[in-house]
């Protein structure tokens, strides 16, 4: 089968490229032809067929109002992306489009362009762009669906895109014109890594009897031999506030080390000096998380910045705990898959597809924002490696059953067969 993936960016940017080029990558060793298509960029990983886009950002958008008309413009119809795909289809001549975040530098022109070519697009939905228009439910870092039931105006309302008024309006606006002119009709299935997000989209009523679940899939690495040598902390974050890091760093700052079982930084007590959290990733808020770091944790936080995929798993491998502190309703984050797929068992909040990923049996689960309570959990888990060890491979289990790689390809084949791929 001829597969186009469809990306804004092609370039490892976050979780929707990852897993674009792992799922590609699996599809080449099976046999199937790839090629992609996204705007320009100068960190791509991939060529672009057909006629790219120029590359532009909507974070932070451009000054100006001519400026920010043209970037609503393309947000809600980009002609030049339609044309850039129509080339693409037309010298790649695919079987199936498969689309991923597609939003704003390209929008759902290029779907239009594949489907009235008479190709079949199926949409992985990696966020909640369709039933909330600032992706991320929440209304100023309180978890919230309400646009769900009452509609996307609801965040022009609440102001939710950073605060500002005229930012929601235009992101409302977006989804509103979407919603209005069938911008979305053009898909043929959509495929939800998570049952919370099938069913706020089902709640939503915009793209009744096309959505399926489609979890993501994780490659095992190594089983661990034994607890860690040292007990030691690991989160692999975007670090910006809806991944709650903030939280994490407060709960670490109070955590009693030598309860825990933890040789804490040298002073009165003894010990050795070193981290006990391990920081991956970057984002906006890494400064900010450095400086309250050094406030109310000093000598156990160690920040990473972002690390190559070999690097971050040998991070993680040598965790007593991942640590996924979301304050947003996760859809299904590759890091908890990863995670698990090491054996490392997972701490993480009770909010939207994570219970699916993690219970007692696998990890622990606990409240988001509420730093004593993560702190009485963490103390618990590096006090007893060895229950954390025993999660951690029955997560790894779990994954090997209902996250393997080749059944995962499986089933996306069958979603590209039902959508009319021969």
């Amino acid at each position: 089968m001829r597969v186009l993936h469809v990306n804004k960016f092609l370039h490892r940017r976050g979780g929707a490229e990852g897993y674009m080029l792992d799922l590609a990558e699996l599809q080449r060793v099976d046999g199937h032809e790839v090629a992609f298509f996204g705007m320009q960029h100068p960190d791509n990983d991939v060529a672009s067929v057909g006629r790219p886009p120029r590359h532009v950002e909507f974070d932070p958008a451009p000054s100006g109002t001519v400026a920010r008309l043209g970037l609503l413009g393309r947000m809600v119809w980009s002609v030049p992306a339609a044309r850039g795909m129509a080339a693409a289809i037309e010298e790649f001549r695919p079987d199936v489009v498969h689309a991923h975040n597609v939003y704003h530098q390209l929008s759902p022109s290029v779907l239009h362009a594949a489907s009235s070519r008479g190709v079949p697009v199926v949409l992985t939905l990696h966020d909640y762009k369709l039933v909330c228009p600032t992706y991320r439910f929440l209304d100023h870092d309180a978890p919230c669906t309400a646009c769900v039931t009452r509609g996307p105006w609801e965040a022009a309302r609440r102001s939710c895109q950073g605060g500002s008024r005229a930012a929601s309006a235009a992101a409302a606006l977006e989804v509103d014109l979407h919603r209005r002119f069938g911008a979305y009709d053009a898909v043929d299935r959509f495929l939800a890594p998570s049952r919370f997000l099938g069913d706020q989209v089902a709640a939503a009523g915009v793209q009744a009897g096309r959505v399926r679940v489609q979890p993501n899939f994780a490659v095992l690495g190594a089983p661990p031999e034994g607890p860690p040598a040292d007990p030691r902390l690991v989160v692999a974050a975007r670090l910006s506030s809806e991944k709650g890091v903030d939280t994490l760093v407060r709960a670490v700052g109070a955590l009693d080390l030598t309860a825990a079982g933890v040789a804490g930084p040298a002073g009165p007590a003894g010990g050795t000096a070193g981290p006990v959290l391990d920081v991956a990733g970057d984002g906006p808020a890494r400064a900010e998380l450095e400086r309250l770091a050094a406030a109310v944790a000093p000598g156990r936080v160690r920040f990473h910045g972002r690390l190559a995929r070999e690097e971050l798993h040998a991070l993680m491998a040598g965790a007593t705990a991942s640590v996924v502190p979301s304050r947003w309703h996760e859809n299904q984050p590759l890091s908890v898959l990863e995670s698990q797929a090491l054996g490392v068992p997972v701490v993480t909040t009770t909010l939207g597809g994570l219970p699916e990923l993690v219970d007692e049996t696998t990890g622990w689960l606990v409240p988001p924002d509420d730093p004593a309570r993560l702190t009485e959990v963490l103390g618990a888990v590096l006090a007893d490696p060895a229950r954390a060890r025993r999660r951690g491979l029955a997560g790894r289990a779990r994954v090997a059953r209902d996250h393997d790689p080749r059944t995962h390809l499986r089933s996306v084949v069958r979603h590209y067969q039902e959508a009319g791929a021969s």
